[in-house]
């Protein structure tokens, strides 16, 4: 009897180790600045899951050089589940495809662990352009090719990648015109700097709601709950215009078990949350995804490989 009660108290004392995550404050590294919509989720989460855990949940924003300061500081970080990386499809879809050189390997150093929300642009246009659909857009840019621009907030960023392969598939002549910043797009369009851009759902419903600006078309396969009158470039025709951005929780490679799951499923049930999946989420203009991290995995290889095509029909470089 005494191995099997060694037996059982070491099954018990596993078991209690196991369940012991977390037993210190967790840090999640925010790739982006103070203030914006992935930033103010973090928070609300890392809320949330304080209270969960007991333990304190510390939002770190690490932004800078595109995602890749954030990224290597969890890349190179100890692999024990206490430190989280947030951040978007740039960091996983897109860098890889526009920089020779990372300072880490996005499939190899990191393990995924859910992805948060799906967001889809917009296509908006300047109320004076003479175009109220994506097909009138199309026809007014074969008539004038190289009369029509778009904003974007940089080289390789989700705006340019859309922009560049709706050019691709229409056969159309837009200029491109990259901004510095992600807040300033849609100003521009506002102000009459520039005719067209793609910008989010609750970026755009302020100046759409007011007339300042159109809405000609959205990425996804279906149309938003919240503009059900604007069609889908998927139903229009062109399913290769991919305008999303996503946002995401990772680990470092070599994490424990025990702490990745325990983030999914704890995260899951706050998206899961009546109230905050609506009026945190849906009403913002999320989709609400919580995915496994299998899941997430998989959806990031099939990410990877169309935004390397887009990166390669634009010919965006690193900045």
């Amino acid at each position: 009897m005494r191995p099997l009660v060694f037996l059982s108290l070491f099954i018990l004392c596993f078991a209690a180790q196991a369940q012991s995550w977390p037993s210190k404050p967790v840090r999640i590294i925010v790739a982006y600045p103070p203030g914006g919509g992935i930033d103010v989720m973090g928070r609300q989460i890392a809320e949330k899951l304080q209270g969960m855990w007991g333990q304190p949940v510390v939002v770190e924003n690490r932004p800078g050089a595109n995602t890749i300061v954030a990224t290597d500081a969890v890349a190179k970080s100890t692999p024990d589940g206490y430190t989280v990386l947030m951040t978007t499809d740039a960091t996983f879809s897109i860098n890889p495809h526009l920089y020779a050189k990372l300072p880490f390997d996005t499939e190899r150093d990191f393990t995924p662990v859910t992805m948060l929300v799906l967001l889809q642009q917009l296509l908006v246009a300047h109320p004076s352009l003479p175009a109220n659909s994506l097909q009138e857009l199309i026809k007014l840019a074969k008539a004038k090719p190289g009369s029509i621009n778009y904003a974007s907030y940089g080289s390789g960023s989700q705006p340019h990648l859309a922009g560049e392969m709706l050019k691709n598939k229409a056969g159309i002549d837009l200029v491109h015109v990259p901004y510095k910043g992600i807040s300033l797009a849609v100003p521009a369009v506002i102000a009459g700097e520039v005719q067209l851009t793609f910008a989010g759902i609750a970026t755009s419903t302020a100046p759409l709601k007011s007339g300042r600006i159109k809405a000609l078309a959205i990425g996804g396969a279906k149309r938003s709950p919240l503009f059900p009158e604007v069609p889908t470039f998927t139903e229009l025709g062109f399913p290769e215009v991919e305008t999303h951005a996503w946002f995401g929780l990772f680990l470092p490679a070599g994490s424990p078990k025990e702490a990745v799951g325990r983030i999914h499923s704890d995260v899951k049930k706050i998206l899961d949350e009546p109230e905050f999946r609506q009026k945190q989420l849906i009403d913002r203009g999320y989709d609400v995804v919580g995915s496994s991290p299998q899941e997430f995995s998989s959806y990031i290889k099939k990410d990877f490989e169309n935004r390397g095509r887009a990166v390669k029909i634009s010919g965006a470089k690193a900045e």
